[in-house]
């Protein structure tokens, strides 16, 4: 305590004798004069010095670390040598003892290693370190974790900044010849570099390598659904409302003006982390918290009496900031004048924000579900409550869901939670909502954001249609392929889900307020914009989709189903790009879908149904995606002509009943693997390979000229095949009776098969190798049997005993068979 009181004693000193007194004060002792000598510094160093000295005073000596050091060596080397004579003498194999050889100088190594970079990184100048460290987390955040451009970044704002300090020296004059020529080239690489990053930010993007539209490769006549295009405005005339609590702070239109005003609920059985500073911010702006939760829509409706279908759509997760509710208002005026009404949920207020970093809500897509089941209960109460604006006009045997990102995981909680009697995580909370529920349509969604009883959320009896844009930079994976496998179809009632890929369609643009921006970044041009489709084109395809799905599912407008198996027979309502269709009603038997067991060649109970011939793959695993996998198996088959040998992949159906008429039509969902066809070509196959090649040229005693001839006339020969090669995969189906009658027919004569496309989301994936990541996504194939019985009068379909597909008409491919089995034909559906 003598010493910290000396230490606030003051004495005037010279600025010199300050800068000399911090030189020397770590190495003498905190006495009287030093303590009055540094009484004239500011309370910061004072106390700086003070913190040095009493943390110095508790510091170990070199005694001390010496005994430490060698303590630390005997006792881990004592340990490490008893693990390594003890596992020996578990497994009985003295030489595993090489093994713990190896990890020990693996260990020396890396110790040095890093002792050498951290040596670097004192090495660097005190004042450039500090800068470097505090830049870096602020370079990740401001170019979106790129890690190119960070590093980049840093270098070239390092060597600029070098450069021009060098050159405002006067003593630049002084320099030697080759430290000046040294400093120009920085300066014209740095500046070089820089407007070259400029220059690379400013254009939308640039060309990845477009595949060919396969499907408009293929000679097949696709008839044209006979309607009329689902996206035509109908005769009603739109009325526009809004409904909600009539107390929010910045819209006026859920505030003082709002048409119709509404009770709030309490949500907080189903938010978690509305708390600390991030729900204290949250409150602040929203003025609520998870008890009183809004009930705020925008509504689209006709005039007219009705009772019209109801559709609610909703946002996903955005910046709560920038309302994302007002942005399928081109949805709300195209379904009003049609006949329905629709109104777009605001949850806005559960969205993130930047308060975010200090605390966010969690896993909170089981309360987007539960407000939308409390949106459609308060619409079954105006449909019955005399003199309200919607008395008797809603049809509630007919309600469907949409949900954008989160909002379509959310659509699909809420189908779940429907039928149930009880939270699934909460049985104190009951559930009593049992709507009708006909459909489901989610829009690019996400995927377990909230696990219900911590699994994947499954639902039945409910008509579900995925939407899902190939250069979506947000939800950059094909999640909604997962939902679409968990939904089955159990009841009587005819009931259908389809998936819709689209090339070159990304997250934002279903919603006009969200845009062509998927990352909510400010810096859009880190962005590859270049292959995106127009504004008015994706929101033309999802007004053709939508509309059709609900005419199918909610007005029983059966013409519009083969739009969702072959985009093709809507042709003249979409722009054109690549679609990829899957589909299954609940009308489709499928006889093989690769779940079953781990036996390749097994077909339910027969064991021995599935045979292969002269495949170069041959396989049955988990379907892939860009994170993670689908949930399903499916098999892998590949080809190629390296020993000239016709493979083929064939299904027996001995005993099988499969009540076939000439309604029936053959359908699988196929995907191109875009594997390599010869996978022993390579790997722990090229030795033996290499082994056996050299065994035979010396057997034959080759000489080297004709081995380099043979090898420039292959170059030549794959030069001339390399068009063919990426020609879309074809191949020849065929089918064969119990009598022997077959039908052969070229998988074309529907279409050929899609290549797989590898788009690049942002303009930084064109400098790395990321071709190894991407979704597998498939295409539904139909031949009619009406058609197929054309080939060959004599074979008999209702006794349909082989079913074979022989890869004779592309060179080499692998390819991925899902889903095998039939359907009805939908045009008579």
């Amino acid at each position: 305590m003598k010493h910290v009181r000396e230490f606030w004693k003051m004495e005037k000193i010279t600025t010199k004798n300050k800068k000399t007194l911090l030189t020397n004060l770590s190495t003498k002792p905190l006495n009287h004069n030093t303590a009055m000598k540094t009484s004239n510094f500011s309370l910061f160093t004072r106390l700086r010095i003070w913190l040095k000295y009493r943390v110095k005073a508790i510091t170990p000596g070199k005694n001390a670390l010496k005994g430490a050091t060698l303590s630390l060596s005997i006792f881990t080397g004592i340990i490490w040598l008893l693990l390594a004579i003890g596992s020996s003498i578990s497994i009985k194999d003295p030489w595993s003892l090489l093994l713990y050889l190896a990890v020990i100088i693996t260990s020396v190594i890396v110790g040095f290693l890093l002792i050498f970079i951290i040596k670097l990184l004192h090495d660097i100048p005190r004042h450039y370190k500090r800068v470097l460290f505090v830049s870096i987390p602020l370079l990740f955040i401001s170019f979106a974790f790129e890690y190119y451009i960070i590093v980049f970044f840093i270098i070239i704002a390092s060597m600029i900044g070098a450069s021009v300090g060098v050159l405002k020296k006067p003593g630049y004059k002084n320099l030697s010849m080759e430290a000046r020529i040294l400093t120009i080239i920085g300066m014209f690489l740095s500046v070089s570099g820089l407007a070259t990053f400029i220059i690379l930010y400013i254009p939308v993007g640039f060309d990845e390598n477009i595949p060919e539209n396969a499907a408009l490769k293929s000679p097949a006549k696709i008839e044209h659904i006979q309607a009329s295009s689902p996206a035509d405005k109908g005769s009603y005339k739109v009325k526009i409302l809004t409904y909600g609590s009539g107390k929010d702070k910045h819209r006026p239109e859920f505030g003082a003006n709002v048409n119709i005003k509404t009770d709030s609920v309490n949500g907080l059985p189903f938010i978690d982390n509305w708390r600390g500073f991030g729900g204290w911010a949250r409150t602040k702006f929203w003025g609520l918290d998870a008890r009183s939760l809004p009930l705020n829509a925008r509504v689209w409706y006709p005039e007219g009496e009705g009772p019209f279908p109801l559709v609610l759509v909703v946002h996903g997760n955005h910046f709560m900031q920038d309302y994302s509710d007002p942005g399928y208002d081109y949805l709300g005026e195209l379904l009003a004048s049609r006949g329905y009404i629709l109104a777009s949920v605001d949850e806005n207020f559960i969205n993130g924000s930047w308060s975010n970093v200090i605390g966010w809500l969690k896993k909170e897509n089981d309360a987007r579900a539960w407000l939308l089941l409390e949106h459609l209960r308060l619409w079954h109460q105006w449909n019955k409550t005399p003199k309200h604006v919607f008395y008797d006009r809603i049809d509630t045997n007919n309600i469907c869901l949409i949900g954008h990102s989160r909002g379509g995981e959310a659509v699909g909680h809420a189908a779940c939670f429907n039928t149930l009697p009880y939270y699934p995580d909460d049985a104190l909370v009951k559930f009593n909502y049992n709507f009708n529920i006909q459909s489901v349509i989610a829009i690019a969604p996400c995927d377990g954001q909230y696990k219900p009883a911590k699994s994947k959320t499954a639902f039945k009896n409910v008509s579900y249609l995925v939407l899902h844009g190939a250069h979506d930079a947000d939800v950059s994976t094909y999640m909604g392929s997962r939902q679409y496998e968990r939904i089955s179809f159990t009841d009587s009632l005819y009931h259908f889900k389809s998936g819709l890929y689209i090339y070159g369609a990304n997250h934002g643009q279903f919603n006009t307020t969200w845009g062509n921006n998927d990352i909510a970044h400010p810096f859009t041009g880190l962005l590859n914009l270049k292959q995106l489709l127009p504004e008015k084109d994706q929101r033309q395809i999802a007004e053709v989709y939508i509309s059709a799905f609900l005419e199918a599912t909610l007005n029983r407008k059966t013409e519009y189903l083969p739009l969702f198996a072959d985009a093709r027979t809507g042709s003249d309502w979409l722009p054109e790009t690549i679609y990829l269709n899957q589909f299954e009603d609940s009308k489709t038997r499928v006889l093989c879908n690769f779940d079953e067991d781990l036996n390749l060649g097994s077909l339910g109970k027969h064991k021995d149904a599935i045979s292969g011939e002269n495949l170069s793959v041959w396989h049955e695993q988990l379907i892939t995606l860009k994170s993670g996998n689908k949930g399903t198996r499916a098999v892998y088959l590949g080809w190629n002509d390296k020993d000239s040998l016709q493979a083929v992949y064939s299904i027996s159906l001995d005993n099988v009943d499969l009540e076939l008429d000439s309604l029936s039509v053959f359908c699988f969902s196929l995907a191109d693997a875009g594997e390599e066809s010869d996978p022993r070509s390579k790997g722990k196959w090229l030795q033996q390979e290499q082994k056996k090649q050299h065994e035979q040229e010396k057997k034959e005693d080759k000489e080297k000229r004709q081995q380099q001839e043979q090898l420039q006339e292959e170059k030549k020969r794959q030069q001339q095949e390399k068009k063919k090669d990426k020609e879309p995969i074809d191949f020849t189906i065929q089918l064969e009776d119990s009598a022997g009658q077959i039908v052969k027919f070229p998988l074309s004569s529907f279409s050929y098969l899609q290549p797989t496309f590898k788009p690049k989301l942002m303009k930084v994936d064109f400098l790395s190798n990321d071709d190894d990541e991407w979704d597998v996504v498939f295409q539904i194939f139909l031949y009619s049997l009406s058609d197929l019985f054309k080939l060959n009068p004599e074979f008999d379909y209702k006794h349909l005993y082989k079913i074979s597909f022989i890869f004779d008409r592309s060179k080499k491919g692998v390819v991925i068979i899902d889903k095998i089995g039939f359907m009805k034909n939908l045009r008579t559906i």
